[in-house]
């Protein structure tokens, strides 16, 4: 039994069920789970390992819940730079056509060593393409190093441009592959149990390049296992235009007919949903991965984040592709939440107030961050600093110039003055990020194989 305790945090943010923000706070942590919270005098003063935060703001490990690892390697292509979503995919299917599994290997490495320097503790990418002998587990050996929880989305694509779909037909699979590698990858690697560490999803691409009966059919598999289901959704008004001409429904509604609503579905985007689409995801228990700066870079249009969480609806923050972000940093996406959130209302005519229900507040991001993240992707261990509960969290110094007059609200502080990466990012007990070195690869090196791989894949 091994014990960690967490003392002197300047604030400590649990996001429990009352929002305690506890001054002078800290953790008692026994294998990898929180035994008790609170100030730090009330804590045990002895563990295996003492950590002294002092000067530090800590919070629940951000969950990522929408990605693609391995855009980490065609980031600012210049032929994608300007161009939209069907045209920024098929300028870069070509590419991707040419992936191996070391590029997989190499572009989990760098999604993933970016994200627990940014405060991520769990990660659901979706790999939808498998080139070139590609599989899932390139992606699942490659993360271990690493340590961030990680939700494994085996994504397909089945639909090619033969058959009326967009994506090239090099890069799709027969349903009866994806089917059969779908099962086998969660008899070998999905964990149902509390603190899990890998979970695998089944995660159709989209409604343009899979057809209706493997969404049935992936629906009815994860069913059977008890796992969860994932796809883009509503994501540009030429999806919508797609769908209405192909299936005769608007892309809500086709999911309902394709019995893809209920609490173990969360769509990637929804920008493009009304009211009543809202409701049905409301109703139906279904998440969403709020993509902003993915569905800024490529004009899809400003999500109605405030009207689903009005709604009730589970939200979550996704950095989305690699190439369409560029980056992987999420508490700078939970920031591009808020600020998007409020430029919206903006637009709409809500005036700047702080009694205006209608702008969105750094504690709502930062909720949407974590717990909205963890109920998206149907995990109640985490997302919380709460007894019970993974000890996943993060810290961060506040004695930099980057927070130098704004100490009336250390918490406000992380949201509002430029995002900047962790000084500590805890996953199950274990240290990811100490001191701001990552912790698991080289990352000088890592950089240049990285590089010269993203360089070769560019070229041919």
């Amino acid at each position: 039994m091994s014990t960690l305790l967490i003392k002197h945090a300047e604030v400590l943010v649990t996001m429990d069920d009352h929002r305690r923000e506890i001054p002078d706070g800290g953790l008692f942590i026994r294998d990898g789970f929180i035994e008790q919270v609170g100030q730090s005098a009330q804590l045990p003063q002895s563990a295996d390992e003492v950590l002294d935060l002092s000067g530090h703001v800590v919070l629940p490990g951000l969950i990522n819940t929408h990605h693609h690892f391995y855009q980490t390697l065609t980031r600012a292509v210049p032929a994608a730079q300007n161009a939209n979503l069907f045209n920024w995919l098929t300028t870069l299917y070509p590419i991707w056509a040419r992936m191996t599994p070391e590029d997989i290997r190499i572009s989990t490495q760098t999604a993933l060593s970016e994200l627990a320097l940014s405060g991520c503790t769990t990660a659901s990418d979706h790999l939808y393409l498998f080139p070139n002998g590609s599989k899932l587990d390139d992606e699942i050996e490659a993360a271990r190093p690493i340590g961030l929880r990680l939700h494994a989305s085996r994504g397909s694509m089945s639909l090619g441009q033969s058959q009326g779909g967009l994506p090239p037909d090099s890069v799709v699979d027969s349903e009866e592959n994806i089917l059969v590698d779908s099962e086998r990858l969660i008899q070998v690697y999905h964990d149902p149990h509390p603190g899990a560490m890998l979970q695998i999803v089944l995660a159709p691409c989209s409604p343009f390049s899979v057809t209706g009966d493997l969404m049935k059919q992936s629906a009815a598999l994860a069913r059977r296992y008890g796992v969860q289901l994932h796809t883009h959704l509503a994501e540009t008004q030429d999806e919508e235009q797609f769908c209405l001409e192909k299936f005769g429904y608007r892309p809500v509604a086709y999911m309902q007919s394709l019995d893809w609503v209920g609490d173990d579905v969360w769509f990637a985007h929804s920008v493009h949903v009304n009211q009543k689409e809202i409701e049905v995801y409301a109703r139906e228990r279904c998440g969403v991965a709020h993509c902003p700066s993915s569905n800024m870079r490529l004009a899809s249009g400003i999500a109605p984040l405030v009207e689903f969480l009005k709604a009730g609806v589970n939200v979550g923050i996704g950095v989305d592709g690699s190439a369409s972000n560029d980056g992987s940093h999420l508490l700078a996406e939970a920031r591009q939440a808020m600020l998007l959130a409020r430029l919206n209302a903006g637009l709409k005519g809500a005036s700047l107030s702080s009694t205006s229900s209608e702008i969105f507040s750094v504690r709502q991001a930062l909720e949407v961050a974590t717990r909205g993240g963890a109920a998206v992707l149907g995990r109640t261990d985490i997302g919380s600093l709460e007894v019970g509960k993974c000890a996943d969290f993060i810290a961060f110094n506040l004695k930099r110039l980057d927070y130098a007059g704004a100490l009336h609200d250390p918490v406000a502080a992380l949201l509002l003055c430029q995002p900047r990466g962790v000084d500590y990012n805890y996953v199950h007990g274990q240290p990811v990020v100490s001191n701001g070195e990552l912790l698991g690869i080289d990352l000088e090196k890592h950089v240049r194989a990285h590089n010269k791989a993203a360089t070769k894949l560019i070229q041919g």
